[in-house]
């Protein structure tokens, strides 16, 4: 028997506001992309998993775990991803729209941790009109993280346990490991000078474990994602 909906205790538990529980929190990330020797080829969906769920658990919000594809722009090719249309239209839309039925959810903030998925941003109003809830897609892990699978998410990893320390050198191996830095992709480097420029940055000056660093960028996406959290209750 389902539990009416009046008789749910909104207020109980550590809770921002009773609105919060129609609040969503979901993941985009990346499940199947080369991240070097040092990194899992699902680096960008345990981060964002990581942030969203402690954003989840200290505000009350609902978690809603994370999307199971991710797109990529064209010229970047280091795993495999979906179309746009494909990951827009058989997964996000339909996968929010059985949240909102099932959870009476009325709005979602979307926390990506994969750069390729920027495609979509401009989708947001075609997401909106087709599921009825106000979507916000924050993007601080990767505006903030640097060059593909560098020192920012080597050093989220070595917080999260996700980094193996002792394949650091063969992590640089740039024939290896073309993706590192994307030092190896020839097509993206020519097709995106701000991946070109972040490439011979990283070729010039490599790259490091800072698990300090990687605290700090952990802790700020997540707090990126709760004043998101209030902008909406508000």
């Amino acid at each position: 028997m389902s539990i009416d909906k009046k008789e749910l205790k909104y207020s109980s538990g550590n809770v921002l506001s009773n609105k919060i529980h129609e609040i969503g929190i979901i993941s985009l990330g990346s499940h199947r992309e080369n991240h070097g020797s040092c990194l899992p080829i699902d680096t960008d969906s345990k981060i964002a998993s990581n942030v969203a769920l402690k954003a989840a658990t200290e505000t009350g919000a609902t978690y809603l775990g994370i999307f199971y594809g991710a797109t990529e722009y064209d010229y970047v090719q280091h795993g495999i991803h979906l179309d746009k249309e494909e990951l827009l239209h058989k997964q996000i839309i339909p996968q929010l729209n059985n949240a909102k039925e099932l959870l009476g959810l009325t709005s979602i903030i979307i926390v990506n941790g994969h750069g390729g998925n920027n495609r979509i941003i401009h989708d947001i109003p075609i997401i909106e009109e087709k599921t009825g809830l106000k979507i916000i897609i924050n993007n601080s892990i990767i505006e903030n993280e640097g060059p593909h699978a560098c020192t920012g998410e080597l050093s989220m990893g070595k917080v999260l346990g996700i980094t193996d320390e002792n394949k650091l050198e063969d992590h640089g191996n740039f024939k290896k490991n073309p993706e590192v830095g994307m030092v190896g992709l020839t097509l993206a480097r020519k097709s995106e000078p701000i991946i070109d420029n972040e490439a011979k940055h990283i070729e010039k000056n490599g790259f490091k474990i800072d698990e300090k660093f990687g605290k700090s960028l952990l802790e700020n996406a997540k707090k990126s994602i709760i004043k998101d959290i209030k902008t909406l209750i508000n």
